[in-house]
């Protein structure tokens, strides 16, 4: 038996003793681990209630992808620009998206796909192949399976390679090959490595979308701030937008935008870089 049969194996326990004889939601993301416990949730016979929490800023083909598997769509009570209008925009401390657009419950079980090898942070927080979950309240809890935990990137390809799973089209490129190392999220996600950048630049309608919301946030009168930084930081939310999504610090950010040669204007330096109108 090979060390991927064995981890199969040992998934496919997880799920049967997890289960039990309840019906559980499987939490599909609709990117290659939810593929994997999909497929092993169906091998392991299980009753699941495969489940996706649409955030309403989803990769192109997304949708499409999650009902091809025959995955239920559930949508939020607010899409995720008029969450910005109330909040401003999301950043890596102001996590308010996620929180109100995919982590709730729904059931009280639930069966997801973390690993222990995408982050240090799982690896230390995650130790045990069932956890209970608190969203908001002890009392809101979710006992959550997760039955590849220990998994690879190397045992995520070696089982969709075998048993012929097709992922999501941003895992291929041009030519057909499958990439395990890419990650599905969300567009303009705060938390990637460049804080969103690469989808802005391939989808600049995106930035007018952010800059609309953001603009009703930052106009809206109030006493309590919320959201990003205060306001009155920037001069209008092309230099919040500028600042969120190029600078590492405020600090730097003003070093550059109160340059030797004046102030830059942060909407004609966006507009440039996308080559788009940004005006709003």
């Amino acid at each position: 038996m090979s060390e991927l049969e064995k981890k199969i194996r040992d998934s496919i326990r997880i799920l049967r003793m997890g289960a039990q004889d309840k019906t559980v939601e499987l939490a599909y993301s609709g990117g290659k681990d939810s593929d994997v416990i999909l497929a092993l949730a169906r091998m392991a016979g299980i009753s699941i209630r495969p489940i996706y929490k649409c955030t309403t800023i989803d990769p192109p083909g997304t949708i499409r992808h999650v009902r091809e598997n025959g995955v239920e769509v559930i949508r939020p009570e607010r899409t995720f620009f008029q969450l910005i209008e109330k909040k401003g925009f999301p950043t890596m401390r102001a996590r308010f998206c996620c929180s109100e657009l995919k982590e709730y419950k729904i059931m009280d079980d639930a069966i997801q796909g973390i690993r222990r090898c995408e982050s240090v942070r799982r690896m230390k927080n995650y130790r045990e192949p069932v956890i209970c979950r608190n969203y908001g309240s002890k009392k809101n809890h979710v006992n959550v399976i997760l039955p590849i935990l220990e998994w690879t990137d190397d045992d995520v390809r070696e089982f969709i390679e075998s048993t012929g799973i097709r992922c999501h089209p941003l895992y291929y490129d041009e030519s057909g090959k499958f990439h395990v190392e890419r990650r599905l999220g969300c567009l303009g996600c705060p938390l990637r490595a460049d804080r969103g950048l690469s989808d802005f630049k391939a989808h600049p309608r995106l930035v007018r979308c952010w800059l609309k919301s953001g603009k009703k946030w930052y106009e809206r009168p109030r006493v309590r701030q919320s959201g990003t930084g205060g306001r009155e930081k920037f001069g209008d939310v092309y230099e919040l937008f500028v600042h969120d999504v190029f600078f590492d610090s405020y600090y730097d950010f003003t070093a550059i935008r109160d340059g030797l040669f004046g102030r830059v204007d942060c909407k004609a330096f966006l507009e440039d870089y996308f080559k788009i109108d940004l005006t709003i």
